[in-house]
């Protein structure tokens, strides 16, 4: 019987480096921000032409509060404005919102933000987006953990699957405290570019390298095209 669903893909990513951008262009750090929302919205859509069925965004970590209150201010704001001006066509586009993290300590504004959202896009089949505000992996699967979990209920409470492809920008190579449980068998891909550069072409170069790759998962790959004679073993 055919079907037209496609293969789930969970594409992750760290936006890093909206503040250096705007610095070195002798910005403010919040313009690199502003910056860095117009990057969201082009890589979505980029999402779902590729027919990517879940993203997930890092868009404030639990610390992030250390940052300095003005700028904190201003990304809350950013965020807020974000989810009330996009809902419409992301709902219009197919997409749910979900947000992870506390939502406890965030502005009461973003939290009402969030709500309407998420209610406005939960009927959304394309994609689905998650964004990850005040957010810890570690406070996440200890929270899980503290009800004697099995590994399956576990993740099902996490409420995200498995990462295939794990996107960090900005130059730096870790995953800070980013989706640890479901990034144990993800791809990396590392880039120089700041978040506010990583745009469509970004995305699709990203893809295009993570489906060159093969994936064991713990076994055995495959051997390599051609090589079938004796002392061509397959690496694991």
């Amino acid at each position: 019987m055919q079907t037209n669903l496609q293969p789930k893909l969970h594409v992750a990513i760290i936006m890093d480096g909206n503040g250096r951008w705007a610095e070195a262009r002798g910005l403010p750090r919040p313009a690199g921000h502003e910056a860095g929302a117009d990057s969201v919205r082009a890589v979505v859509r980029a999402a779902v032409e590729h027919q990517v069925t879940a993203l997930s965004l890092y868009a404030f970590s639990t610390y992030n509060w250390r940052r300095p209150p003005a700028e904190v201010a201003g990304l809350m704001g950013l965020l807020r404005h974000f989810l009330m001006i996009e809902v419409p066509w992301l709902r219009d586009f197919g997409v749910r919102i979900s947000v992870l993290g506390r939502r406890d300590r965030l502005p009461l504004g973003l939290a009402r933000a969030i709500g309407h959202a998420e209610r406005s896009t939960r009927d959304g089949r394309r994609l689905h987006l998650r964004i990850a505000i005040d957010y810890s992996a570690r406070d996440a699967i200890l929270a899980a953990a503290a009800d004697h979990l099995t590994a399956e209920a576990l993740a099902e409470r996490l409420a995200t699957e498995d990462v295939d492809l794990m996107i960090r920008t900005g130059g730096d190579q870790r995953l800070s405290d980013f989706l640890l449980w479901e990034s144990a068998y993800a791809e990396f891909y590392f880039t120089e570019v700041k978040w506010p550069d990583f745009g469509p072409d970004e995305f699709a170069a990203a893809l295009a390298d993570y489906r060159s790759r093969t994936r064991s998962f713990g076994g055995v790959r495959p051997s390599p095209a051609g090589l079938t004679s004796a002392g061509n073993s397959p690496s694991a």
